[in-house]
């Protein structure tokens, strides 16, 4: 089996706060955590086909609330992928929530010689969308040397919830697809598949980010089946998953958190890492701590805790313990990227922190969520073969970007 390390495919990234400011953005990590919190998978097979159309932006049913995907992130991730032969481009969310792959949403499908019709439907919903349609496997190509043959794909007879994009990239566990197609039990994701063809050497995927100040960037990128040690510094630190629940229905893992070198605000306990949560939210207790240690308040605008310029340069490291490793998160890490404040709905000259409140008190199974913030600051590795997940330091960690 050959072992191929992709570098270079890019992903953009998105921010998604909208009118809403600050606040919808904090809203949307809330209610994601709230539906972790309750134990809730990523997403569910809808019992029937919708009737509305492709570009409709409606609500979908109520059973699609019940779920948590890319929909209900603050911040998305797409990439450019190839499908058919010859190779149509679609403009794919990049889901780790999510297992199943399908276009149609926006940009038709466009059947090939390499194109089947299974026969079979495929019916999703997701937290904020869902789509419908039929199952077709297909040639698709992530890279230059990343091309699945018969690949399953969800063509879309109607979607909702999915403007300016044309479809999912999931790459999530492989049981999140069980009852999504008829007569199937499961549909084999791209990941599984790249493995299963013998493209890449293990069941694993990278996600490197570099911290920008732009709100719409081409700044990550996605190693496929290996690591890209030109991505991170020093060498990856491999936990397993928890085994506490819910937080062992994600990508779980167990951690300490410090403020400074002498506060635990968090003692050892489960949470995930979660690519669709925009801000750091600790459990109420911990964020407690953390907005007495640091004096911030909570800005009336934006809902974020604010400092004063003061208060930044006095601002304490967080320390992160993940497995026997310690992981230094900066002042500036902690901060928003004050070129982006307008998104926010804030002011200019304000310092607003990406800490909030989990909503949820410690011991409840799932005490933090280490969004797309903290993510930024490290090179991760989702191993869905292995079940662990790895955490390296990057050229970015110490940044000052912010």
């Amino acid at each position: 089996m050959s072992h191929v390390v992709i570098r270079g495919i890019p992903f953009a990234t998105r921010l998604r706060a909208a009118k809403g400011g600050a606040r919808q953005l904090l809203e949307r990590d809330r209610a994601r955590a709230r539906k972790f919190l309750a134990g809730k998978s990523h997403h569910t097979p809808l019992g029937t086909a919708l009737s509305a159309k492709v570009h409709s932006g409606t609500s979908g049913s109520s059973t699609a609330n019940s779920s948590i995907d890319v929909t209900d992130s603050g911040v998305t991730y797409t990439m450019q992928v190839g499908v058919g032969n010859p190779a149509t481009q679609y403009t794919l969310l990049i889901d780790t929530g999510s297992s199943n792959t399908w276009v149609g949403a926006n940009l038709p499908y466009n059947p090939t010689s390499s194109s089947y019709d299974t026969g079979n439907t495929i019916n999703v919903s997701y937290g904020s969308g869902t789509m419908s349609g039929e199952e077709y496997t297909d040639t698709v190509t992530l890279g230059s040397s990343l091309v699945i043959q018969n690949q399953g794909i969800g063509v879309a007879s109607s979607a909702q919830g999915f403007e300016g994009v044309d479809g999912i990239l999931g790459v999530g566990p492989v049981d999140l697809t069980e009852g999504t197609v008829s007569n199937t039990a499961d549909v084999p994701t791209v990941t599984d598949n790249l493995y299963a063809q013998g493209t890449i050497s293990s069941n694993l995927l990278g996600i490197f980010y570099e911290p920008s100040s732009n709100a719409d960037v081409a700044n990550g990128e996605l190693t496929f089946g290996g690591t890209d040690s030109t991505k991170y510094t020093g060498t990856l630190n491999t936990v397993p998953l928890t085994t506490t629940s819910p937080a062992s229905n994600y990508w779980g893992i167990n951690q300490t958190v410090s403020y400074g070198t002498g506060q635990t605000i968090l003692n050892t306990t489960a949470g995930i890492v979660d690519t669709g949560t925009t801000l750091l939210l600790l459990a109420t207790e911990a964020f407690r701590a953390y907005q007495k240690a640091t004096g911030a308040v909570e800005d009336p605008t934006t809902g974020l805790l604010t400092i004063t310029p003061q208060q930044y340069a006095n601002l304490q490291s967080l320390y992160f313990k993940i497995g026997d490793v310690t992981y230094d998160f900066t002042p500036n890490a902690q901060i928003w990227p004050r070129n982006l404040n307008s998104i926010l709905g804030g002011e200019e000259s304000q310092i607003y922190l990406i800490v909030s409140d989990l909503g949820s008190s410690f011991g409840s199974g799932l005490d933090f969520i280490n969004g797309f913030g903290w993510l930024q600051r490290y090179y991760t590795v989702f191993d869905t073969g292995n079940k662990q997940l790895s955490v390296a330091t990057t050229a970015y960690t110490d940044a000052n970007t912010n």
